[in-house]
């Protein structure tokens, strides 16, 4: 992948396609995550794209693509979140799943909707993307102690949104 950001970084478009292909999944995960509609998921990934193809010469080190444009797309959804709660309320977004793995996402997002914002992030770029927490906390800005402690309380609070799901389902 070195190589790839590096011919990348030389204006070889080819190159930076092949990364974005590599990527695109998690792209697509993390900004879900993020924003919790398909239009907004689509539009933060472009925007992400298009930002990391005209500042790729930027990067200083080619190992930390991932780690780079992740950060980029969380600044995007984050700005995107800002815009939309100053022009009109949130609303939310019912997403008919079509298949049990579907019906399963959506289930997981929504369940991980209910732990909170702060600890949603860390857990999903955790659990989902892999990343580890020295990365994380260089990605969000803070300390691995209080990505550690978010860690934590995030695996507390969405295993005791769990036991109410299954709680309620019981009845």
């Amino acid at each position: 992948m070195i190589k790839l950001v590096k011919r990348a970084q030389e204006n070889d478009a080819e190159a930076f396609i092949q990364l974005i292909e590599l990527h695109k999944v998690n792209m697509y995960k993390v900004a879900k995550a993020y924003l919790h509609n398909e239009e907004d998921t689509a539009d933060a990934v472009a925007d992400t794209i298009l930002t990391c193809f005209e500042k790729i010469q930027d990067l200083r080190e080619p190992k930390y693509f991932k780690t780079w444009m992740i950060r980029i797309l969380i600044n995007t959804c984050n700005d995107m979140l800002k815009q939309r709660s100053r022009n009109c309320p949130m609303e939310e977004y019912t997403e008919i799943p079509t298949e049990d793995k579907e019906r399963q996402n959506v289930e997981f997002l929504e369940t991980l909707k209910k732990v909170g914002e702060k600890y949603q992030v860390v857990l999903i770029l955790y659990y989902v993307e892999g990343f580890s927490i020295k990365e994380i906390a260089k990605m969000l800005d803070m300390k691995e102690v209080t990505v550690k402690a978010r860690l934590q309380r995030g695996r507390k609070r969405y295993a005791e949104q769990l036991d109410m799901k299954i709680m309620y389902a019981g009845r």
